[in-house]
């Protein structure tokens, strides 16, 4: 395989990767949103039960917050060392070349960030409306309880 087919494997694996978690990460979130919504609390029989249907699918959430910088890394870390193999095989340097490489590897980076920074957002948004649901079907239990 010659270097720029490496360097597409690396581009489209790697943020190819990154979006296909993206668009993953977002349709949890609104599945979880429309559970969320449609929910009845009413018929929760019990607070584990409720607390698991809650939590569903959110460890997805969270592991993709977590780990999308690192794959970001991933691919810039491999773009740099794909840019100074590239500066190695040849017996003139041009600048220019060496810092489209690095700025191109770059990228990586920004997109796991970017990943990273919905899917923290997502995974706060869903805890937070989830905990929001448990305190509600509790209250709603105190007060069905007190009558």
């Amino acid at each position: 395989m010659n270097l720029n087919g490496l360097s597409g494997v690396i581009d489209y694996g790697v943020i190819g990767l990154l979006g296909m978690l993206s668009v993953l990460v977002v349709a949890i979130g609104l599945e979880r949103l429309l559970f969320f919504r449609r929910l009845d609390l009413r018929s929760v029989p019990d607070r584990h039960s409720l607390e698991l249907a809650l939590s569903r699918k959110l460890f997805v959430i969270a592991s993709v917050a977590s780990n999308a910088p690192y794959l970001g890394l991933l691919g810039t870390v491999l773009g740099i060392m794909l840019t100074f193999y590239k500066m190695s095989q040849g017996p003139a340097v041009d600048p220019g070349q060496i810092m489209m490489g690095l700025a191109l590897a770059l990228k990586a980076t920004a997109a796991g960030l970017v990943v990273a920074l919905v899917a923290v957002v997502l995974y706060n948004t869903l805890l937070r409306r989830a905990t929001v649901l448990t305190l509600e079907w509790q209250i709603g239990r105190a007060a069905g309880d007190a009558a």
